[in-house]
């Protein structure tokens, strides 16, 4: 157990060694946060609407038609899983390239 801690311990020292500050390409860094606000402004935008059609989709379909209301049911957590990407993404990424 003890080799794998210090080979995991000198693999993060190499990585470190390697890895370049962040830094925007001069004149992009607005540009880039506003594409990207735009992006996640949408995505949280669709994700809401998904929701919502969801809701309408087993209300509609609590009458005569189960198989609507079952697949409104099953749509809740593909957008809610979406919606946690799009929430933790920043986040996320900042954990995979750190």
């Amino acid at each position: 157990m003890n080799t794998l801690n210090a080979t995991v311990t000198d693999l993060l020292m190499i990585a470190q060694q390697f890895d370049p500050d962040v830094e925007a390409p001069p004149g992009l860094q607005g540009t880039a946060d506003t594409f990207l606000g735009w992006m996640m402004w949408v995505g949280l935008g669709a994700g809401i609407a998904g929701l919502i059609v969801i809701g309408i989709m087993m209300a509609a379909g609590r009458r005569n038609r189960s198989s609507m209301a079952a697949d409104g049911a099953a749509g809740i957590p593909w957008v809610l899983g979406g919606l946690t990407l799009i929430s933790f993404s920043v986040g996320l990424a900042g954990a995979v390239l750190a």
